[in-house]
């Protein structure tokens, strides 16, 4: 099994970034063992979602731990067979945790609607 979170550094211990497409990094971990590795995510332009979920994919991964979901985000985990698990936040090795102590829910659709995680800075 190996879990994907989104997190804002590169360890167990930074935060969950809430963004999925537009993530800081991905945490890449196997719960049972915790070993894992970060990958820095510098998505382009447009289509985050769907390069970062390709990335996921790339990576093995078989759940995402994130804070929100986008439709295009959504449809390319689901077409690779990734369950998208949303809501989450706090520190990266708590929702590992939680994870594996049977908290959460994956999701059946996306979270939040088209282009949620841009800023306009």
């Amino acid at each position: 099994m190996k879990l994907a979170v989104t997190a804002t550094g590169p360890g167990l211990d930074a935060d969950v970034d809430p963004r999925f497409g537009r993530c800081k990094y991905f945490i890449f971990v196997n719960p049972d063992t915790l070993e894992f590795k970060a990958v820095d995510n510098t998505p382009a332009g447009g289509g985050a979602g769907i390069a970062a979920g390709q990335l996921l994919a790339s990576h093995g991964a078989q759940v995402l731990l994130t804070g929100d979901c986008g439709p295009n985000a959504y449809q390319v985990l689901s077409a690779a067979n990734i369950q998208v698990i949303t809501g989450i936040s706090g520190k990266v090795m708590d929702a590992i945790n939680a994870y594996k102590a049977g908290q959460f829910k994956a999701i059946s659709q996306p979270s939040v609607q088209p282009h949620h995680g841009l800023t306009t800075k």
